[in-house]
């Protein structure tokens, strides 16, 4: 892949407003994080195919977007690991999109290695927005949740 490709990858990236784009081709991974500002390119591990694949997530919309004028508190996760929305599989989640919560209660939990860490809110408020599913990895700094700031 040439500097002219990626290029062309980052516009196609801000003209269709995408918050996440990852792509790999010929042992070449590119990973385009918008939201994070963060742009990785590395190379592909042996075990992965070859073949071009591209893969877009969906993420929920900015907190600017979710209601202009509100202060939002934006939980981050402090830690790398595994975000679990609820206590065990198959139980309700801890908070939801539209949940009142209070200062010190808890959002969710990351496991980092095999240690389950609770992450409590920093304010009271109302959860305006959830940026990670159940199950899915977080990175340091990673926003968890929006909330509505009371």
């Amino acid at each position: 892949m040439n500097l002219d490709a990626l290029k062309d990858i980052l516009n196609l990236v801000r003209e269709h407003e995408l918050a996440e784009f990852e792509m790999e081709h010929d042992g070449l991974k590119v990973r385009i994080r918008k939201a994070g500002r963060e742009y990785v390119v590395t190379p592909a591990t042996a075990a992965a195919p070859l073949a071009p694949v591209a893969t877009i997530a969906a993420v929920a919309p900015p907190p600017a977007a979710v209601d202009a004028g509100v202060p939002l508190a934006v939980i981050k996760a402090p830690i790398v690991g595994t975000l679990y929305r609820s206590a065990e599989p198959g139980s309700k989640p801890f908070v939801e999109v539209g949940s009142i919560v209070k200062k010190g209660q808890v959002l969710c939990i990351i496991e980092a290695m095999k240690l389950m860490n609770e992450i409590e809110c920093e304010c009271n408020g109302e959860i305006a927005a959830a940026y990670v599913d159940n199950g899915q990895p977080v990175q340091f700094g990673d926003r968890l949740f929006a909330v509505k700031v009371s």
